[in-house]
């Protein structure tokens, strides 16, 4: 039951990151640039990012605390690198690079796109100007990272 539980938590938490990421690039930031959504589109975009915050992190904590649950319980010794699979090894530096990633977009980045976005076009400099344009570049490539460790799960769970 433990075993399943774990797998369950660990499933609804990634569906949950990779989920809403799609959406949020696939269906919500078109319909902001249409009208009448797009005098408000920061705003809006700005909110919704707030919330879903909150459910990436929760996913990640869940994520970390399953996984190495679930490779115990699959007889591969978390504690010793040596003996794991070469995908796991994958997986696992795909997974640190997107939580790097990650905290800089939340935590660096995106505030500095925030303050920037409320200043006059103006009163930005060219680099304020090159960080806004690239920013949802990030978010993108970590949708990418993150599909990838799918991908690398599907592996590990087929050796």
């Amino acid at each position: 039951m433990g075993s399943s539980l774990f797998m369950w938590l660990h499933l609804v938490a990634a569906i949950s990151w990779i989920g809403g990421a799609i959406f949020l690039s696939v269906v919500l930031v078109p319909v902001l640039k249409r009208a009448p959504f797009a005098s408000q589109k920061s705003l809006i975009f700005r909110a919704i990012a707030r919330r879903f915050r909150s459910v990436v992190w929760g996913a990640i904590v869940t994520l970390l605390l399953t996984g190495p649950l679930l490779l115990h319980q699959r007889g591969i010794p978390v504690a010793d690198p040596a003996g794991w699979p070469m995908v796991l090894m994958a997986k696992l530096g795909l997974v640190t690079v997107l939580l790097l990633l990650t905290l800089t977009h939340d935590f660096i980045l995106g505030p500095r796109v925030g303050r920037i976005l409320q200043l006059p076009m103006e009163n930005r400099a060219r680099f304020d100007h090159a960080l806004v344009l690239w920013s949802p570049w990030i978010a993108r490539f970590s949708l990418l990272l993150t599909l990838a460790i799918l991908f690398a799960a599907v592996l590990l769970v087929r050796t």
